[in-house]
């Protein structure tokens, strides 16, 4: 191939690594690069094309991580092998993949955390020696019973721990009976499937919403219907509008993900109303509603609930640690009957060893301390990254107010496409997430997610934020 035909032209918008990013990208579904080619090194089409190594380097970087580059050492890059029939991406392929083939970024942290990963919570902070103490009592005195037959509803005295926990900080009261722990929200979300809903019904989703509940529950058959988020969250009156018939909603309501808003009190009760008068289903996902860093945290949408129309979701993922893999879902008491039955058809939620690891910590009050900890410790960790944001690209970044939670949302003043820049962010080792990879329809903000939970002192913060002013 011509390598001509890669110069990217100066007076054309977007950065030049991008042009020559998109370059390759056509040469290879046009094939005029096909699977195995040789490209040229780094240092070679720099000096060819007059650019910089660095911008080079970039494109490279960016196209290695999407797949269609593969580096040899030695031997140099080639497109990738595994490429066959490459649709053209400019010519709508999103629209046209169908929804079970949708591609979302990994929000999954493998091996050391990377900066800015979301939804990781702040792993140096954890109580270990808490936790290992509570690790060899419990496998001393685990029961028999226990290790036998396990109950797939979940550990006895945890569901009882989370009952008594959710009716002091949340404001739900409700039975162990009405508490069933699960293989985290995925866990929870199959649960539902199969004791209220088929494949088919039709659902309100946030837009923009969780990409991989979203990923989900097109995957179990779901047909979503994105419903526009404003400042006060969900627009109830327009999701009634374009999905009179819907049989379930999928909401934020406390912290939207990833906006940050909390749903106002109005469309709360407007959310209830319709559940009441349509005879759908409220999922209210509380993924990290404990980390407020303002006044207490805010009522659940479960507390409100009077009709028994809303299924409350909760994780130990955020506030204690991924790997436990535990979440848990709360019924309302007239279908608790019809979840005991579903739930004996599944593998339940795993280890009774964790269940009652954590069911000690919650007990014996590790757990609020903890919570209490982590939110003093996350606000100073989230004012350490928007001052580093604010001294490196206030120019370039405008960040959302929130009162909570462990990300933050930065606006591009620049109109910059946001996931061009995530994508060589990825590229680079930051684990930036874009705002538009978060929609289903096109919306006129851009921004980029960031986490920030690990970032442990404002130096961490400072370097993490040079090294994303490279990219941008």
């Amino acid at each position: 191939m011509d390598v001509e035909h890669l110069k990217p032209r100066r007076k054309q918008d977007g950065p030049v690594y991008l042009q020559l990013y998109r370059r390759y990208r056509e040469a290879i579904s046009t094939g005029k690069l096909k699977p195995g080619d040789r490209v040229p090194s780094v240092r070679s089409l720099a000096s060819e094309l007059s650019l910089a190594r660095g911008t080079v380097e970039m494109a490279y970087e960016m196209l290695a991580s999407e797949g269609y580059f593969v580096a040899r050492g030695a031997a140099g890059t080639i497109v990738s092998p595994r490429l066959e029939n490459l649709p053209d991406p400019d010519k709508g392929t999103a629209a046209a993949r169908p929804a079970h083939q949708a591609s979302y970024p990994s929000l999954s942290a493998q091996g050391e955390p990377r900066p800015f990963q979301l939804g990781l919570p702040a792993l140096d902070a954890f109580p270990r020696k808490v936790w290992a103490r509570l690790a060899g009592r419990n496998v001393r005195i685990l029961e028999t019973e226990a290790m036998i037959s396990p109950d797939p509803a979940g550990y006895a005295p945890l569901r009882r721990a989370i009952a008594a926990y959710l009716g002091i900080s949340r404001g739900i009261v409700c039975a162990p009976e009405q508490v069933f722990v699960t293989t985290g929200y995925w866990g929870a979300l199959e649960l539902v499937r199969r004791a209220l809903l088929q494949a088919g019904d039709q659902g309100w989703y946030e837009d923009p919403g969780y990409i991989h509940a979203r990923s989900w529950l097109e995957r179990a058959g779901m047909r979503l219907e994105p419903v526009p988020v404003d400042d006060e969250g969900l627009d109830v009156e327009m999701g009634e509008r374009l999905a009179p018939r819907a049989r379930f909603a999928v909401v934020t309501p406390t912290h939207q993900s990833p906006m940050g808003m909390a749903l106002s009190l109005p469309r709360r009760l407007a959310l209830l109303e319709w559940a009441k008068r349509s005879q759908a289903w409220i999922i209210e996902d509380d993924y990290d509603s404990e980390f407020r860093y303002h006044g207490r945290p805010l009522p659940a949408l479960k507390s409100l609930d009077r009709d028994g129309r809303v299924l409350y979701n909760g994780t130990f993922s955020k506030v204690l640690f991924p790997g436990l893999r535990l979440a848990y879902l709360v019924v309302p008491l007239s279908q608790a009957g019809r979840f005991r039955d579903a739930v004996d058809h599944l593998a339940g939620p795993g280890s009774i060893l964790l269940q009652s690891m954590v069911a000690d910590f919650m007990e014996q009050g590790h757990f609020v301390r903890h919570l209490r900890k982590m939110r003093g410790l996350y606000a100073a960790r989230r004012g350490y990254l928007v001052d580093a944001l604010a001294q490196t690209m206030e120019d370039r970044l405008h960040v959302q107010p929130q009162a909570g939670g462990i990300h933050v949302l930065a606006h591009l003043r620049t109109g910059q496409d946001d996931k061009a820049l995530a994508a060589a962010a990825r590229a680079r080792g930051l684990a930036v997430q874009a705002l538009s990879d978060w929609r289903v329809r096109q919306g006129s903000q851009s921004g980029l997610l960031m986490g920030f939970a690990n970032l442990a002192t404002p130096a961490d913060a400072l370097r993490a934020v040079r090294r994303l002013a490279q990219v941008l």
